[in-house]
Order: structure tokens, then sequence, then C-alpha cells
């Protein structure tokens, strides 16, 4: 199973970016995706998440300016930014989580590559 991140790119502080991820490969289940991000040197953070019974988990940085997505048939999760800040620059990480390929087949965590995001003062 991988995930395949997308949506990335320059804006201008106000405006708006949509990231998408999709996992691919054979999937029984997936719990939960989310997305999280890592600007230059700090850690990386929790950014939002959505499970499968569609209860989704904010950062307090970004509630009320990002929207996720419930997680679709094909497994896509969307991430809508809004009223982007610089400080929303980083690298943003796709995120599954209790993937399992098949009934006795659990994969854990997996991790999409990263995309990123940079906005302009």
């Amino acid at each position: 199973v991988q995930l395949q991140a997308s949506g990335g790119g320059l804006v201008q502080a106000g405006g708006s970016l949509t990231l998408s991820c999709t996992a691919s490969g054979t999937i029984f289940s997936i719990n939960e995706m989310g997305w999280y991000r890592q600007a230059p040197g700090k850690q990386r953070e929790l950014v939002a998440t959505v499970t499968t019974g569609h209860t989704t988990n904010y950062a307090d940085s970004v509630k009320g300016r990002f929207v996720i997505s419930e997680i679709g048939p094909t497994y896509t999760v969307n991430l809508k930014m809004n009223s982007l800040k610089p400080e929303d620059t980083a690298v943003y990480y796709c995120r599954a989580d209790r993937v399992y390929s098949s009934i006795r087949s659990a994969l854990g965590t997996l991790w999409g590559q990263g995309t990123q995001v940079t906005v302009s003062s």
C-alpha cells in the first residue's frame, strides 16, 4: 500500500490550496487518514485527521481555516486550506493509520511523500 500526495505549491497569504492524498495497492481497510506538516527546524505536527467513522481532529492553529474531507471509497482524502498564512509554510505529509491489506495483515501506519506548501507574505 502506498500513499500519493499532491496539490502543494506557492500561494500568497490569504489564498487557498487543496491537498489530496490517495492510498493505492491491496487495501482491506484503513481506519484513519490525515495530514501532518513539518516546517524547517521544527518537529512534524498534526494538521488534521479523519476516521472512517467521520470523526475529525484539527490542530488549534488551523481550526476554522482548514477542512479535511471524509475518506472516499477509493481511500482519497483532501485538505482544503483557506486563509493561508506564512506560518503555514511547511512540507505536508499524508498519513494513514491502522492500515490492513487483508483481514490478517496489519500494515500499521503509512506515510506518503511530502508536498511543499509555501505561503508568501
